[in-house]
């Protein structure tokens, strides 16, 4: 069974008395386990779709359905307990909380689902270990690499287990080095049986993934396994 079905999605936002449509009647189904690049110019609206997976937007018309469940049926409430326990977000711009060191920004998920404290703070630990930091707990953002954000980022996005991980230009702000080391652990998650969706402009990111959706104005131009589609 798909764990994403995007059927007729059409998004459209007022701005003063002018409507614009971000999206167009797209239809898409993602299955467990598949490693997908959302790709397009600048305004194609892959941005637009991949906050309408992650339910932090819902569409205009058109049914989105995530674990079988119709999104546009839920309350916000509903909507934000889905997003807590069912998606991991990665972020280019990393999105930590500076004041917070690296364990208490991994355990930020888990206190927001009522993980007592020691259990939050041991699962924290396995998890900066998994991508290399458990040498950095104490250490907060402002003292980290860019790459080293980023691995708190992805083990931050890990510590719901989720069902999805969506991740917006994971690698755009990162060197070649750390962006590789990124992807690799990227890689691995997917290994693990996660459903992985990356928005991205690089071509050797979209290489990665097993099937590239690109967009143009607002619709899927094109899609099919990498390295038959055009970034």
């Amino acid at each position: 069974m798909p764990v994403i079905e995007a059927i007729d999605i059409t998004k459209e936002y007022r701005m003063g008395e002018v409507t614009v449509a971000a999206l167009l009647e797209v239809n898409a189904v993602f299955e467990k386990g598949e490693y997908l690049a959302i790709t397009g110019p600048s305004g194609s609206g892959k941005s637009t779709f991949l906050n309408i997976l992650g339910c932090l937007d819902i569409p205009t018309s058109g049914t989105f359905l995530l674990d079988s469940v119709s999104v546009s049926d839920l309350s916000d409430d509903q909507l934000s307990v889905i997003r807590r326990t069912k998606i991991g977000f990665i972020f280019q711009s990393f999105n930590l909380i500076n004041e917070l060191s690296v364990l208490e920004n991994i355990e930020v998920p888990l206190f927001y689902q009522g993980v007592h404290e020691r259990e939050g703070k041991e699962r924290a630990s396995v998890l900066a270990e998994a991508v290399g930091l458990g040498h950095r707990l104490r250490h907060r953002p402002t003292e980290l690499s860019g790459g080293e954000q980023q691995r708190v980022a992805i083990a931050r996005a890990m510590a719901n287990n989720p069902l999805i991980i969506l991740a917006d230009e994971p690698t755009g702000n990162l060197d070649s080095k750390s962006g590789a080391d990124i992807l690799d652990i990227l890689d691995r998650l997917n290994a693990e049986g996660k459903l992985l969706v990356v928005v991205t402009h690089s071509d050797d990111v979209a290489a990665r993934a097993g099937r590239i959706i690109r967009f143009k104005d607002g619709r899927i131009q094109n899609a099919g396994v990498a390295g038959t589609v055009g970034i």
